[in-house]
C-alpha cells in the first residue's frame, strides 16, 4: 500500500506520470482545497494554467452528508436517481438545492478568483486534479460538466482511489493517471501521513504564485 508524506509529495509523484504533457500548456483544474496542493507541483513541471474547479454536493433532505446529487460549475446536475426515488425526494427540493449549490459555487469561485474570468476550455488539454477519490460521485459530475466545454483532451489525475471507482471514472475521460489503487480502502486520508485541512488562504497563495509564474 502506497503512502504519501503529504499532498505536495503526492503531487510531485503524480507529476512524473504526466510528463508526456510537458510543453502542451495544459489547463490544470484543481478541486479545492486539497486538490490545489496536489496540482501545484504538477503545474510547476508542466506549466500552463492552474485554476480551481468546484463541484457542489447536494445532500439528502434529512441527511445533508448523504449525496443525492452533485452540481458542476457548468450547470451539469448528476443525480443518484435510485436514491432520489427511495428517499422520495421531491423535484422542488432538488431545484431549490441546485439553486443554493449554484450560488455557493459562484461565491467560492469569486473568493478564489476575484474578478478573473474562468479559463477557456474548448479545444484545450484539461487535467482535473484532486487529492484522492472515494466513491467518485462528485468527480463524475465534474467530469461530465467539463465535457460540455468540449476540451480537446480530458485527463483525470488523482494520487489514490479504490480500484472499482478508478475503473468507473476511466470511462468518463480520455486518460486517467493515479499512483495507487489499494483494494482495502476506507478514506483518502488514510494514505497520507499529513492530511491536515488546507485553508482558503493557502489555496489563494498557490493560485497567485501560479498566475505570476512563481516557481518558489
Amino acid at each position: 500500500m502506497m503512502r504519501f508524506k503529504n499532498r505536495r509529495q503526492a503531487g510531485e509523484l503524480l507529476a512524473q506520470k504526466l510528463r508526456a504533457y510537458e510543453n502542451r500548456s495544459p489547463t490544470i483544474l484543481a478541486v479545492p482545497r486539497g486538490g490545489v496542493e496536489v496540482a501545484y507541483p504538477i503545474w510547476k513541471l508542466l506549466g500552463g494554467v492552474l485554476e480551481v474547479h468546484i463541484t457542489r454536493k447536494i445532500g439528502a433532505p434529512q441527511n445533508p452528508e448523504l449525496a443525492i446529487g452533485a452540481l458542476s460549475p457548468e450547470g451539469y446536475l448528476l443525480l443518484n436517481e435510485d436514491l432520489v426515488r427511495r428517499l422520495h425526494v421531491s423535484r422542488e427540493y432538488i431545484q431549490e438545492s441546485s439553486r443554493a449549490a449554484e450560488e455557493e459555487i459562484k461565491r467560492r469561485l469569486q473568493r478564489y478568483r476575484g474578478q478573473v474570468p474562468p479559463p477557456p476550455l474548448e479545444g484545450r488539454l484539461v487535467i482535473l486534479v484532486d487529492d484522492g477519490v472515494a466513491t467518485g460521485f462528485t468527480l463524475r459530475a465534474a467530469l461530465r460538466g467539463l465535457k460540455q466545454s468540449r476540451p480537446e483532451r480530458l485527463v483525470l489525475a488523482v494520487p489514490v482511489g479504490p480500484p472499482e471507482t478508478l475503473e468507473s471514472l476511466s470511462r468518463e475521460v480520455d486518460e486517467i493517471h493515479y499512483l495507487s489503487a489499494p483494494p482495502w480502502f476506507e478514506a483518502v486520508g488514510q494514505f497520507y501521513d499529513d492530511f491536515s485541512q488546507v485553508s482558503d488562504e493557502e489555496v489563494m497563495e498557490l493560485l497567485r504564485r501560479a498566475a505570476n509564474g512563481e516557481q518558489e
